[in-house]
């Protein structure tokens, strides 16, 4: 059996591979399953045609040097794993036309070689870019904030406000308005505090319901200053906490979140639970919203725009 090189991430130009091991061993390798056709051009190793690297260097390949990762699949190479990996995102210039297909989204637009930077040898857009991207255009506006909390979470906590505010420069001279005002709804929610993906989505939820905006990971400390516990989200002014209660942070520990729960009411707050049924249908958690906060604001669809 010829061993195949390494490759890029297990995707190889078909000619260059033709070079190294021979025409002959090329098709040998399709037969055999080892390698699959990705386009007429591209071939992948099979046990790693599911891998998004994969599959985005296997795009690059296909689509040339001018073209660039955005979207969706920059943002998860960048370690927003709240992105999409169903297809991968390419930016290439309008001269270049690619069929479409699928498994991949192409995005025509001229692009400033200065924001390309290179993760693990694929070319991409950077960060500020995507996430503003994103936050403009994102079909899913709750996937588009998490990335934005993943991106500033993995940054020290004093360098958030500068991303901040790189971020609102790249909305602010986009050239296509479309999605400027929800763009800056969405950064102005963004901390970088949401522990999760879902944790960023509750936030949205009850931002759009037109809630008081909560904390975000509030410290209760007693009265030597020491942390005690730290909530989710919290409304310190009115003593009401709401925790998310997804299944990896909370499997096994109904016991102890009741116990905590406890301590909290003797402390003088009143606790909210939430969990993945209230992100798809929050009409009993805006009920409990509205009795300890007060009726919600009424919202437009201006941010939308």
């Amino acid at each position: 059996m010829i061993d195949l090189p390494p490759g890029l991430h297990g995707a190889y130009p078909r000619t260059r591979l033709h070079d190294h091991i021979g025409h002959q061993a090329v098709s040998r390798a399709i037969r055999d399953g080892r390698l699959v056709n990705f386009c007429r051009t591209v071939v992948i190793q099979r046990e790693r045609m599911t891998d998004l690297r994969t599959r985005a260097a296997a795009a690059l390949l296909m689509a040339g040097t001018d073209a660039v990762l955005t979207d969706h699949t920059a943002a998860w190479l960048h370690g927003c794993t709240a992105a999409e990996t169903n297809r991968v995102h390419l930016l290439v210039d309008y001269d270049r036309r690619i069929r479409p297909r699928p498994d991949l989204a192409v995005h025509y637009h001229q692009y400033d070689p200065a924001d390309v930077v290179n993760i693990d040898g694929l070319r991409c857009m950077a960060l500020d870019y995507v996430i503003a991207d994103l936050l403009c255009r994102a079909r899913h506006r709750s996937t588009a904030l998490a990335c934005a909390d993943q991106a500033l979470g993995a940054l020290p906590p004093q360098e958030r406000a500068s991303f901040k505010a790189d971020l609102a420069v790249r909305i602010s001279t986009r050239r296509d308005h479309r999605g400027r005002r929800r763009a800056v709804f969405l950064l102005d929610l963004a901390t970088g505090l949401p522990e999760s993906a879902a944790e960023s989505s509750l936030l949205l939820t009850i931002a759009e319901a037109g809630f008081p905006l909560p904390e975000p990971q509030f410290s209760v400390r007693d009265l030597d200053g020491r942390e005690i516990w730290r909530l989710d989200f919290a409304w310190p002014d009115k003593r009401v906490a709401l925790e998310y209660d997804g299944y990896a942070a909370h499997v096994d520990k109904a016991q102890a979140d009741r116990s905590r729960d406890e301590d909290l009411r003797r402390r003088g707050w009143k606790v909210l639970r939430a969990d993945v049924s209230d992100l798809r249908n929050p009409v009993r958690l805006f009920r409990q919203l509205s009795v300890e906060l007060g009726s919600p604001e009424r919202r437009t669809h201006e941010f939308w725009v």
